[in-house]
């Protein structure tokens, strides 16, 4: 089971790079900017790790369906999350930070209540997927350095929308 769920959460990630490198284009080709390549690589790769991390450690830990079935449950409401946004952006939504000039804020979906929702699904998945059996250790280091990572993106994207909107 844990490896179709990591089979199953690795071909979400490549449809969503389908969906982004499609949208790139349409960005570009409207004058949209690109911000913080950056980070872009860590984040691809840290992103790679978790699924990495959860295949290394998960065999060494005990099943718990007190703990793994409801973090199964959140790892589907993340994805249902994730997609929720990725509709409410339409082709604006992007793994980059690329930003059309002149574009009015997303204020639809779940961008009326969050500023960006997108992050709260990473942070759940981050620690949920590997929770799902018990993997402790790879829910903790994702998340440490996630926050990290984060705090960068979030930056740049939040200088990158004032940009444009200026």
């Amino acid at each position: 089971m844990l490896i179709l769920l990591i089979l199953l959460v690795a071909a979400e990630r490549l449809a969503e790079l389908a969906v982004a490198r499609r949208n790139t284009r349409w960005a570009l080709s409207r004058g949209g900017r690109e911000h913080g390549r950056g980070h872009y690589p860590v984040m691809a790769v840290l992103h790679v790790a978790l699924l990495a991390g959860c295949l290394a450690e998960a065999p060494f830990r005990p099943f718990v369906p007190a703990l793994g079935l409801p973090m199964l449950a959140l790892v589907i409401l993340s994805q249902a999350l994730r997609w929720w946004c990725v509709a409410a952006l339409g082709r604006r939504w992007n793994t980059r930070v690329i930003v059309i000039p002149g574009l009015p804020l997303v204020a639809s979906g779940p961008y009326r209540w969050f500023r960006h929702p997108n992050y709260v699904a990473v942070v759940v998945e981050g620690i949920a997927l590997p929770l799902v059996h018990t993997a402790w250790l790879t829910a903790l280091v994702f998340t440490l350095l996630n926050a990290v990572l984060l705090t960068v993106r979030i930056r740049c994207e939040n200088a990158a929308l004032a940009g444009a909107a200026a």
